[in-house]
C-alpha cells in the first residue's frame, strides 16, 4: 500500500516551532515530488503563520535525505510479473528540462531560503544530493556524529542541481566546493563542522534534543528581527556593498516598528529578561 502524502512528511508544531519531517525510511528517505510539493506547502505556511516562530526539518530512520527518488517506491522482496516494454518515452523539447529544475528542485530550495521563520536543519544520517543542499540552505544545520553529506551527482554523471553550485561556494569556497562536487566523497560529520558545512555536531542520540532546545530559543527570539537578519545575510552574498548597506538601513526602519524592538530595548533599560512575542 503506498503511504498517504502525510504520511511520507510528517508534521506538528510544539512550543512554537514547526517541526518538518521526511518519513520514507526505507527508501532512505529519497525525496519524490509529492513530498517536495508538501514540505514546500508546509514552509510557506509556517512563514504566514505568526504562531510559528521556528522551523526544524529532520527525518526518520537513519538516513537524513538519499538525493531525489530516481526509482520510485523501494523493491518488494517477490519481484512482479515481467510486464512488455514501454514504448520510448518522448525526446525532451528544448526547455523542458530547465523547466523541470525550477520548478523542482530550485523551488524546494527556493522555499527554503525565502521562509520568514529560521530553518533549523536537524540531519540524522546520510544527506545525498539534493538531500545535502536542503538541509545547507537551512539557516543553521545541527548533525549527528553518523551524518554525512555527499555530492553525488558525479558518481551519476550528473550536474548538482537543487542550488548546489550556488550553496558550497558561498559555504566554504570554491575551490573546497569544486573537490566536493568533482570527486563525490562522503564528507563525515566531524568533517562537514571543520568545512564550515555544519553549525555542530553532536552524538546520535542527542541530536532531537539539541535541535528541540535551539529552535525553540529562537522560537523566543525577536521572530521580524531574525527574519530581517536572515534576509540581510542571504543577500549580502549576492549583492554589493552600496545594496547591502542600503537593505540594512530598510531592515532596521522595519524592524524598529515591531513589539519586540521596544521590548528588546525596554528590557535593557529596566535592566531585566526580554519577553519577546514575535511581532
Amino acid at each position: 500500500m503506498t503511504a498517504a502524502p502525510e504520511d511520507e512528511v510528517l508534521h506538528r508544531t510544539e512550543n512554537s516551532v514547526t517541526y518538518i519531517t521526511l518519513n520514507r525510511p526505507a527508501s532512505m528517505n529519497a525525496l519524490t515530488p509529492t513530498q517536495r510539493d508538501r514540505i514546500i506547502a508546509l514552509l510557506h505556511t509556517a512563514s504566514a503563520t505568526p504562531t510559528t516562530r521556528a522551523v526544524v526539518l529532520t527525518a526518520t530512520g537513519t538516513s537524513f535525505c538519499a538525493g531525489a527518488d530516481l526509482r520510485g517506491t523501494p523493491a518488494t522482496t517477490t519481484p512482479p510479473a515481467p510486464t512488455p516494454a514501454p514504448a520510448p518515452a518522448p525526446t525532451p523539447a528544448p526547455g523542458d528540462i530547465t523547466r523541470m529544475i525550477r520548478h523542482g528542485a530550485q523551488r524546494l530550495l527556493t522555499a527554503v531560503l525565502d521562509c520568514e521563520k529560521p530553518v533549523l536543519a536537524a540531519v540524522n544520517g546520510t544527506a545525498a544530493g539534493i538531500g545535502a543542499h536542503l538541509a545547507l540552505a537551512c539557516d543553521l544545520v545541527i548533525a549527528a556524529e553518523s551524518a554525512r553529506f555527499i555530492e553525488v551527482f558525479v558518481r551519476r554523471g550528473l550536474v548538482p542541481d537543487g542550488a548546489g553550485a550556488y550553496l558550497l561556494p558561498r559555504l566554504i569556497g570554491p575551490q573546497k566546493a569544486k573537490e566536493l562536487m568533482f570527486f563525490g566523497d562522503a564528507v563525515p560529520a566531524a568533517e562537514a563542522a571543520r568545512l564550515g558545512l555544519v553549525n555542530r555536531v553532536v552524538p546520535d542520540a542527542e541530536l532531537q534534543d539539541t535541535a528541540r532546545a535551539w529552535a525553540e530559543r529562537l522560537a523566543q527570539g525577536p521572530t521580524r528581527a531574525l527574519t530581517l537578519t536572515k534576509q540581510l545575510v542571504n543577500a549580502s552574498l549576492d549583492g554589493d556593498r552600496a545594496a547591502s548597506l542600503a537593505a540594512e538601513a530598510t531592515a532596521q526602519e522595519l524592524n524598529m516598528s515591531t513589539a519586540d524592538a521596544h521590548e528588546g530595548l525596554a528590557s535593557f533599560a529596566e535592566r531585566r529578561p526580554p519577553k519577546y512575542l514575535g511581532r
